[in-house]
């Protein structure tokens, strides 16, 4: 866990680490092919009125070659293979254009935003979110997710990536809430499939389907960490204070029995004595000092006469 803290003027505390800002992963797929073939559909419309007037070629010739070609640029285009072109005719929503080569009419239809169908990530954070036992974490997240209706995104929602956003910032604080601090970090999973049902239900109206949310961090008040240490270090003492009683009660119970044993025979004792004596000896190169009554039980032949 981490924390994150800014002083008075918003500038963030050096040396500490902050959640993820709420953002759109940055699209890298390159549009370079479409801007080529713009260009080269605008040369060809501009060469054949040219070439064809070049015999009488004035400025108001080339003004209209450049029209032309402007017009045939706009009106044929092409959407690469993952996006969808929402086109409008006269304001109206008229079709779902792409991939591939598409046309449009000039001054009558418009592309009005390009759709892209693969799955977007997109990180975000629901901060100072107060849990079920009033505790505020910061939760730091990421969201999968995809268009598999273009024309809904279109129409029923204003900026359909902004709204999938806001909508997870929200079932996050949701689901925070629900849930006391302790439980948090041990039902991981779970949060993150309530989070998926929540934002599925409300996404798919939009054209939107939630593939999969992902919490990848949870952070609470330093204040707050310093107290949970001390618990864990206290519980870890405990424990291992009970486990030492169970081992000396077993220890215990086995010197009695032993004991018993000891008591019903004379000469266990006295060769358990003997035991002793031998193991305290081997290892040492001093004088092992014993009283005389230990003495005796090395004497066999009273062992054997029984005495």
């Amino acid at each position: 866990m981490g924390l994150f803290k800014r002083n008075g003027a918003g500038s963030e505390v050096q040396g500490e680490r902050k959640i993820a800002k709420t953002e759109l992963e940055a699209n890298d797929a390159s549009r370079g092919g479409v801007y080529l073939f713009f260009l080269a559909v605008f040369a060809v419309g501009f060469l054949v009125p040219f070439l064809l007037t070049l015999a009488f070629a004035s400025p108001l010739t080339v003004a209209a070659s450049v029209a032309v070609g402007f017009l045939a640029a706009t009106s044929v285009r092409i959407a690469p293979h993952w996006e969808r072109v929402a086109i409008l005719r006269l304001g109206k929503f008229n079709r779902i254009a792409g991939p591939g080569l598409y046309c449009c009419i000039p001054f009558v239809e418009y592309a009005a935003i390009h759709v892209d169908q693969r799955i977007t990530t997109a990180s975000f954070s629901a901060e100072a979110a107060l849990t079920a036992d009033l505790v505020p974490v910061d939760v730091d997240a990421i969201l999968f997710w995809m268009v598999w209706d273009a024309e809904k995104a279109c129409l029923e929602v204003e900026n359909y990536p902004k709204a999938v956003l806001r909508s997870a910032q929200t079932a996050m604080r949701d689901v925070i809430g629900q849930l006391n601090l302790a439980d948090i970090s041990t039902r991981r999973k779970q949060i993150d499939r309530d989070l998926e049902e929540m934002l599925g239900k409300k996404c798919e109206q939009w054209g939107v389907t939630v593939i999969s949310v992902e919490i990848r961090d949870i952070m609470i008040p330093q204040e707050l960490q310093d107290a949970l240490s001390k618990e864990a270090q206290a519980e870890r003492e405990r424990n291992a204070r009970i486990i030492l009683a169970e081992v000396e009660k077993d220890i215990s119970e086995m010197f009695v029995e032993a004991a018993e044993v000891y008591d019903r025979n004379p000469r266990a004792m006295k060769l358990r004595a003997m035991n002793l004596a031998y193991e305290g000896a081997k290892d040492s190169k001093g004088v092992l000092l014993a009283p005389s009554s230990l003495a005796d039980g090395f004497n066999v032949g009273k062992l054997d006469l029984g005495e």
